[in-house]
């Protein structure tokens, strides 16, 4: 089975599930050594594999855009199918991502037992509710006989070029100095999701206080929120980057910071990938579901004992019982007391 020459994986989900499905391709790069591994991906995730040296080639598949409709559906089929793969592997759950591998004729098709489009799978794999999605994912190679049972955290690779665009904006911002710099992500797409701005913003005070920078990251989506969060801090030592750098140059920037603060989303996962701590406030969401942070000194701020909590697996947008409480009984001197404890243990 080692000898398998192609092999394709498919995510076509969010930004922050193709880096927690990084953990299989490199584990599935360590068992097929010789194996070109090629990885199926909307656009806006395409560049932060396109470096992984584990990945052989992205193939992009703009399922919201050019690709919509069968006639895109059609498309990618025929190109799947031209590249002969002899294995797929696919964590995405669509019915849409199973017909592709079947229709493209790649022959072993391994996919999870939850998945919309199980019947065209030859293999199947339990999908566990109880455990990280990384070692979800993972699980499908029991298919294969092989049980990964080591930590595997994902991988990001910026590129020399993603470096000195980081280099040249620190410059621009006037930041000389990295060692007591926190990377702050406010946004992301579930407004059920995001911590308050005005906490956000208070605890930006709290740090510089402390003599620390701060740089808040995001897409240009965010660049409205994150220049509020800096008008509200009043403080002369919180940046607003967002939208000034690529995904992959945002990795690292927060390679370069000593902790990350962030809502549930793609960017803490950024930070696991880059070896940098994280304190990720949960709201709507759960860590049970299996998207928290996995370095050693991460932790998860949350709300406890509410009984309106998770309301539903992403996030929405807006609190169903109007409250919000999840978020709002999170206070900014909480989330500081714990960013100070996570800076101590890494730094010890």
């Amino acid at each position: 089975m080692r000898d398998v020459e192609r092999i394709l994986i498919i995510q076509t989900a969010f930004l922050g599930d193709v880096v927690l499905t990084l953990p299989l391709v490199q584990v599935v790069k360590d068992f097929f050594a010789s194996s070109k591994i090629d990885l199926l991906v909307i656009p806006r995730s395409a560049e932060i594999v396109r470096t992984h040296p584990a990945v052989e080639n992205v193939i992009v598949f703009d399922k919201y855009g050019m690709d919509k409709g069968i006639g895109g559906f059609v498309r990618i089929v025929s190109r799947i199918r031209k590249q002969r793969y002899s294995l797929a592997i696919v964590p995405h759950r669509s019915l849409r991502s199973a017909l592709i591998v079947f229709l493209a004729g790649i022959p072993l098709r391994i996919g999870f037992d939850t998945s919309a489009g199980r019947i065209f799978y030859n293999k199947t794999v339990r999908y566990q509710k109880d455990i990280h999605e990384s070692e979800r994912n993972l699980s499908l190679l029991q298919a294969l006989g092989i049980h990964h049972s080591a930590r595997q955290l994902p991988k990001l690779y910026p590129s020399q070029e993603d470096s000195k665009q980081v280099d040249e904006l620190l410059r621009a911002l006037g930041i000389a100095d990295t060692k007591r710099l926190i990377a702050i992500s406010p946004g992301t797409i579930w407004n059920t999701k995001r911590w308050l701005k005005e906490r956000f913003a208070s605890l930006a005070k709290l740090l510089t206080d402390e003599q620390f920078d701060i740089v808040l990251i995001g897409g240009k989506e965010d660049e409205a929120l994150c220049s509020e969060i800096q008008s509200l801090s009043s403080s002369n030592k919180v940046y607003n980057t967002a939208g000034k750098l690529s995904t992959l140059q945002s990795a690292e920037l927060i390679r370069r910071c000593k902790l990350l603060v962030s809502n549930d989303s793609a960017p803490m996962h950024f930070a696991v990938a880059v070896g940098t701590p994280v304190v990720s406030i949960f709201g709507a969401t759960v860590p049970e579901f299996g998207f928290a942070p996995l370095g050693r000194h991460d932790v998860v701020v949350e709300t406890r004992g509410l009984q309106c909590r998770p309301c539903s697996i992403h996030g929405g947008d807006e609190c169903p019982i109007k409250t919000f409480e999840c978020m709002k009984n999170i206070t900014e001197e909480r989330v500081f007391r714990k960013v100070t404890e996570v800076l101590e243990r890494s730094s010890a």
